[in-house]
């Protein structure tokens, strides 16, 4: 299992693991849990992480047909400005792959920022922390483990 999984079997969080065989070709790894699982592109998200002007890191979970809007997420945490983080600090931060980061169960406790269309659906799609592996819950559950916030950081189109 992966420390997301063990996060929410532990806090006895209602949810439900999906597993499809990952590509290491696939070009997104959303768009290929999308694809694999046959779901709607609206009720998967990925988790990026930006970093402020503060060197702060910061986590935003925003649909996989969609882009993270920086200016949004820099309002939404009150800072001035957000950059997409480098990489290795992402995954040092998190102890996950780029393409496994998963929201929940990060090494780090980071806040956390939800694009609020997540909030339109019964239940959600975000990586369980390994590429091929998603974790489906709901919404408000993901807010709940990880003390996010709901705000408009997510544009639609990719």
């Amino acid at each position: 299992m992966t420390p997301a999984i063990d996060l929410l079997k532990k806090q006895r969080v209602e949810h439900r693991v999906h597993s499809y065989q990952h590509d290491p070709k696939s070009a997104s790894y959303g768009l290929e849990a999308v694809e694999k699982l046959g779901l709607e592109p609206e009720r998967v998200f990925k988790t990026l992480l930006a970093s402020s002007e503060r060197n702060e890191l910061l986590v935003a979970v925003v649909p996989v047909a969609g882009t993270l809007d920086l200016k949004a997420l820099a309002q939404a945490a009150g800072v001035k400005r957000v950059e997409m983080a480098n990489p290795q600090l992402a995954q040092r931060a998190t102890g996950y792959l780029l393409g496994g980061i998963s929201p929940l169960g990060q090494k780090k406790r980071l806040r956390t920022f939800i694009d609020v269309s997540a909030q339109a659906f019964p239940s959600i799609y975000v990586s369980a922390g390994r590429r091929g592996l998603e974790v489906e819950l709901s919404a408000q559950a993901l807010a709940e483990q990880t003390a996010g916030s709901f705000a408009g950081i997510g544009r639609a189109g990719s």
